[in-house]
């Protein structure tokens, strides 16, 4: 199928908006580090030193470029064509970790860009055509449909569990939580980014869209979901692993967008049952690619999680003491290695 000139502007802008976002998760984490370093508080303990950091700023700013750049393909292009490019973003920041953050890449991550590439490509020669909007009191029709509020009504309390129930207990230790509230909003986020686009785009063809409350309703939605998902983004990258985060915050995104896009926008009504199901085959490629990036990447050692553990200087001196006394007395097993047998110091 070929691709109408709103389709093709959309996908630019999304791998233009991909690049830029990408490359904003590798410096805000190089920001958040200095940050936790100066100040001695991380930002996934509720530290916000980060703000003072010039190095996260220039990250944040990189990501608002990038979101720009796909605000504005979401007023051209349906969000099931332009959500899952979203991919490319976790290619750019899985290549920069490895060599700024020394974060290892496997060679088999390679085989998982080509399938986020390869399942791309496929949703994006059959992804459906825009729906053409003449207000946003039409997208506002849709909005209130009874499915897309319920819809509405799931993810927020949801959102509310998770940061009142779980976070407190388990964002620590788990990635979904964090996550899992990032792409719940990410959804509503988009949703009404799409509503507040089409406005923009209406008014600056001549029809003022500007005049409806709705136009304005959807803006505080954005600004609402947005400042939610940079918190608790901030949290899951300052806390986690980037080749961790990026790739199940895409995942779950994406999922959770493209299920609220069906609903609310119909995106699928229309279209054939072979092009739907390529749609959902590339899109399977594309977290199937994600999935593979995820687990041939190495986890950061987290005392709270069991990794590493840091020793003060002067217990390994002490340590250090008593293992070369055991060594100069000659205490060896019969296998020829050190005995070693002290009490723990009593103090670290």
């Amino acid at each position: 199928m070929a691709l109408s000139n709103d389709n093709l502007k959309g996908v630019t802008l999304a791998l233009l908006s991909s690049g830029f976002i990408g490359a904003s998760f590798i410096i805000k984490k190089k920001g958040l580090r200095k940050a936790a370093a100066a100040s001695g508080v991380r930002a996934g303990v509720g530290g916000f030193s980060y703000l003072l950091e010039p190095l996260w700023w220039v990250g944040m700013i990189t990501m608002i470029l990038g979101e720009v750049a796909n605000f504005v393909a979401y007023a051209f292009a349906p969000a099931v064509l332009v959500t899952p490019l979203g991919a490319l973003s976790i290619i750019v920041s899985a290549v920069l970790a490895h060599f700024i953050l020394k974060e290892r890449l496997h060679a088999l991550g390679i085989l998982g860009y080509v399938m986020c590439i390869a399942g791309s490509l496929i949703i994006v020669v059959h992804a459906p055509q825009e729906r053409e909007i003449t207000s946003v009191r039409e997208i506002w029709h849709m909005a209130t449909h009874p499915a897309f509020l319920l819809y509405v009504a799931s993810v927020v309390v949801l959102v509310f569990v998770l940061i009142f129930r779980f976070a407190p207990c388990y964002g620590q230790s788990n990635v979904l939580i964090y996550t899992g509230i990032c792409s719940l909003m990410g959804s509503l986020s988009v949703m009404s980014v799409k509503a507040l686009g089409t406005s923009l785009k209406l008014t600056f063809e001549g029809t003022n869209q500007l005049v409806y409350p709705e136009t304005w309703f959807f803006m505080l939605v954005v600004v609402t979901c947005v400042l939610t998902q940079m918190n608790y983004l901030n949290k899951a990258l300052d806390t986690f692993n980037t080749a961790i985060v990026s790739p199940i915050y895409y995942v779950m995104f994406t999922t959770f967008t493209i299920l609220a896009s069906v609903i609310m926008f119909k995106d699928w009504d229309g279209q054939s049952i072979g092009s739907v199901t390529s749609e959902i085959c590339g899109f399977i490629v594309v977290l199937s690619g994600t999935i593979l990036l995820h687990i041939t990447k190495d986890h950061d050692k987290n005392p709270s999680r069991g990794g590493y553990t840091q020793i003060s200087p002067s217990l390994t001196a002490r340590l250090n003491g008593e293992m070369l006394k055991h060594i100069e007395d000659g205490e060896m097993s019969s296998n020829g290695e050190v005995v070693v047998n002290f009490k723990r110091p009593d103090s670290y």
